[in-house]
């Protein structure tokens, strides 16, 4: 080395073979130092390390481990351009199975970000270089994913049944831990969407246990992860998807600064605290879901994240907040039902609700999608007086609910059936579907779906004379509410109880207020009518617009005369 020259430096020696590439000892350092953070999965450092040195510092496998710290962090440019150099690298040095490698890796990115033509393209080039190759490798079987996940987008789902295996095969014949848990699990959703849900949950495990147990490489972890849980979400199989959701907790806070499959993690955390009745916590988490989901790039699984919160504003009785957040699940491509037929139902929406519910039995068909909807169906029809109706609905939900062996949808089963009992009059059948609902719900720590099955026994109880009896569950319920937090629910209970008769939980004064707002008086006439001060009317007519979650004296007057208390 010459006396004036940089120990950092690259030098370049041109020979017959091409470029040879000689590294000074600083520039090893460097790229030594990122190596081992990569390893140690510091994603931050790692990517800082790797991505401040030269293209001519890297070698090919560089490229990838770059590509990969920056999907990590959900930096989804600097993957295709880190993954682009390192297609051209492999190809460089002749490793054709390692070039289709990265080409999947642009196909998977590529299709993640919505730009499925340009991934297509990738795709092709890499079954064009297998083709030439002509050897049989695993690369072949990673192809085939993508092949199998194309299918699925296009809703072939025969042909993805038929090509699933094929994934698995290779992972087992050439001992890839990540292809075979890819292969699995991708076998084991297909599986559950075709209500084959026992064989499926058993594959499913099966891949879990792979990447628990380490053998299984940090992005693919992440996916097998968060659609095993996902997929126990859609099956309301609510004990493994918190036991799944713990251990992604843990996988994620052991990766520092860790920003893809975060968001994911935040939801299910979100949805579990749901069902346990942690409102404030889960709305606040699912903030956060978003927020990391926009952070790592977007996509429609925020849309998810949305639609969780809306369902715990609806719970709450929070009805404007709940019409926002289902508009922005919407906005972001997930479905707004069934949760807004049902929120429409307690505004008064009853024929939208209805004709929410009815076209979504036309459409979903498949016992997943069908398990979703069937319980609200159940709840709109009986409310509007139509429990013949809603009677075959409950046998299909008996039916998935065996199939499927989840407690909760077997609880949602036991509750569906009580309620349509209930509303033919036979308070036998209704009080012991309320109660095989009420133990299943207590089983699962669900306490606002529990008080909802208490609601049941207790009306039950009252039909079949037993008032003492009746009044002991109505009032455990109504704690149950306040507690939550869930104000709709507590009025609702209290009225059962005698408690605030007129609808909307009105006292007799707010009755007379808005009796007088719907006659078309102003807070002055009104003040002198009752004899109030015109202070005191504000209040009442603030506490009437409360209660009914109205925003303007002309919806407030609308209620009064839906209702009859003019």
């Amino acid at each position: 080395m010459a006396a004036n020259e940089d120990p950092g430096s690259v030098r370049l020696h041109r020979t017959r073979a091409g470029v040879s590439i000689v590294y000074g000892v600083g520039v090893i350092q460097d790229l030594q130092r990122a190596r081992e953070a990569y390893e140690r999965r510091e994603w931050v450092s790692a990517y800082q390390a790797l991505s401040g040195l030269a293209d001519t510092e890297l070698e090919p496998d560089d490229f990838v481990a770059l590509a990969t710290a920056a999907f990590l962090l959900g930096r989804t440019n600097d993957v295709v351009l880190a993954l682009q150099r390192a297609y051209q690298a492999k190809l460089d040095v002749g490793d054709v199975p390692g070039t289709v490698r990265v080409a999947y890796w642009l196909t998977t990115t590529l299709w993640g970000a919505g730009e499925v033509a340009v991934g297509n393209g990738w795709l092709s080039k890499g079954q064009r270089l297998l083709d030439d190759l002509g050897e049989d490798v695993v690369e072949r079987g990673y192809l085939q994913e993508r092949v199998t996940l194309g299918h699925i987008m296009k809703g072939e789902f025969p042909d993805a049944m038929q090509a699933a295996p094929m994934i698995t095969e290779y992972g087992r014949r050439f001992g890839d831990q990540d292809l075979l848990a890819m292969g699995l699990h991708i076998q084991g959703r297909l599986s559950i969407f075709s209500g084959h849900v026992a064989d499926g949950l058993r594959l499913l495990d099966e891949a879990m246990i792979s990447v628990v147990a380490g053998q299984v490489s940090p992005i693919f972890s992440g996916v097998v992860y968060c659609s095993s849980i996902e997929a126990c979400q859609e099956i309301s199989d609510f004990d493994r998807a918190g036991q799944w959701t713990h251990a992604l907790t843990n996988w994620c806070d052991a990766q520092p600064g860790l920003v893809a499959f975060t968001g994911q993690c935040a939801v299910h955390r979100g949805q579990l605290m749901k069902l346990h009745g942690a409102f404030e916590d889960a709305i606040a988490e699912l903030h956060h879901a978003a927020a990391r989901y926009a952070e790592s790039g977007g996509g429609p699984a925020v849309g998810l994240a949305h639609y969780e919160r809306a369902e715990v504003h609806r719970l709450r009785g929070e009805h404007e907040a709940a019409e926002g957040a289902y508009d922005e699940a919407a906005e972001h491509g997930h479905p707004a039902q069934p949760g807004r037929a049902l929120l429409w139902l307690k505004r008064g929406r009853r024929d939208a609700a209805v004709a929410a519910v009815r076209r979504l039995l036309t459409e979903r068909q498949d016992p997943v999608h069908r398990s979703q909807v069937l319980p609200a169906a159940v709840d709109v029809l009986v409310e509007i007086g139509e429990p013949e109706e809603a009677a075959p609905l409950v046998e299909q939900l008996g039916d998935i609910g065996a199939s499927f062996d989840c407690t909760a949808l077997r609880a949602a089963g036991c509750y569906a059936d009580a309620n349509v009992a209930l509303g033919r009059g036979d308070a036998e059948a209704g009080l012991a579907g309320a109660r095989q609902a009420l133990e299943r719900w207590h089983r699962l720590s669900a306490p606002y779906e529990a008080a909802r099955s208490r609601m049941l026994v207790g009306r039950a109880l009252r039909l079949l004379g037993d008032e003492d009896s009746a009044i002991a569950d109505l009032t455990a319920a109504r704690t149950t509410f306040a507690e939550l937090g869930a104000t709709i629910s507590e009025r609702e209970a209290a009225h059962l109880l005698g408690e605030g008769q007129a609808p909307g939980g009105l006292s007799p004064r707010e009755v007379e207020v808005l009796r007088l707002v719907a006659a078309g008086k102003s807070n002055p006439e009104i003040a002198e009518a009752l004899v109030l001060s015109e202070k005191t009317v504000a209040r009442h007519l603030s506490n009437i617009f409360t209660k009914l979650d109205v925003g303007s004296r002309t919806a407030a007057a609308a209620f009064a005369y839906r209702h009859r208390l003019v």
